[in-house]
């Protein structure tokens, strides 16, 4: 049985993460720095879209770190706005950043996937209550900010997703910190209250539900299974699946 354990965990946890670290290293990568934080085009132009707008991405982190780790974010446009807002959360200064980078921009070159969208009246009736989750964000104080386990970026965005569970959606498995206990609480519903996730302050945890699926979470990083759309959660490499 021991042998077996170590097996498993070789093969669903650090055998990932040598994969990921090996495709790093095959990539040219300049200095994140001068690094590219331009527009992918993944949103229309805000005053040709009188249509309110909720947006949620999340791209490889910065460095390194990009091996194993991803960023989120959440864009909003209220209907009839001609402008985006991007609220990112971050280690410097005041946490929560408004504005600061283009809002479907590259995240220090890595390009975006949309973890999820909504549009018209759908999006109109969540961005009250994104809103007021941010402004009552609980690690909202300069100095909150921790990158591991959390909370960090992807906290902030998990703890949002869960004042809005009909978005019905669940962060990759890369997002690390996802699991940390935003609510204070190591016990509860996952996000889109449609499961249940045991977490010890984010160092171990494990989630059943229908949209998050099953995911174990092992010091930060989270394997799994997605049942609603069948597929693999590995770490470092996120979704292999439908």
């Amino acid at each position: 049985m021991l042998k077996i354990a170590v097996l498993a965990f070789v093969l669903i946890y650090l055998a990932p993460i040598a994969v990921s670290a090996a495709l790093y290293l095959s990539q040219t990568r300049g200095d994140w720095r001068s690094a590219d934080r331009s527009s992918t085009g993944l949103l229309p132009p805000a005053a040709a879209n009188p249509d309110a707008v909720v947006r949620i991405f999340s791209a490889r982190t910065v460095s390194w770190r990009g091996i194993i780790a991803t960023h989120s974010w959440i864009v909003v446009k209220d209907a009839g706005a001609r402008a985006y807002q991007r609220f990112d959360y971050t280690a410097w200064g005041q946490p929560i950043w408004i504005d600061r980078f283009v809002p479907d921009g590259r995240w220090f070159g890595s390009a975006p996937q949309a973890v999820f969208a909504a549009d018209g009246a759908a999006a109109d009736a969540m961005i009250p209550r994104i809103r007021e989750a941010i402004l009552t964000y609980r690690y909202a104080r300069a100095g909150d900010y921790t990158v591991w386990p959390g909370p960090n970026s992807n906290t902030f965005v998990a703890a949002v997703m869960s004042a809005v569970p009909e978005m019905q959606a669940s962060l990759p498995a890369t997002a690390i910190g996802k699991d940390f206990p935003y609510d204070g609480r190591w016990v509860g519903l996952t996000p889109s209250r449609t499961g249940i996730r045991i977490n010890l302050g984010g160092y171990l945890g494990l989630t059943v539900g229908w949209v998050e699926g099953l995911e174990v979470n092992l010091l930060g990083a989270v394997a799994g299974l997605d049942l609603r759309r069948p597929a693999l959660k590995l770490p470092a490499i996120g979704r292999l699946g439908f």
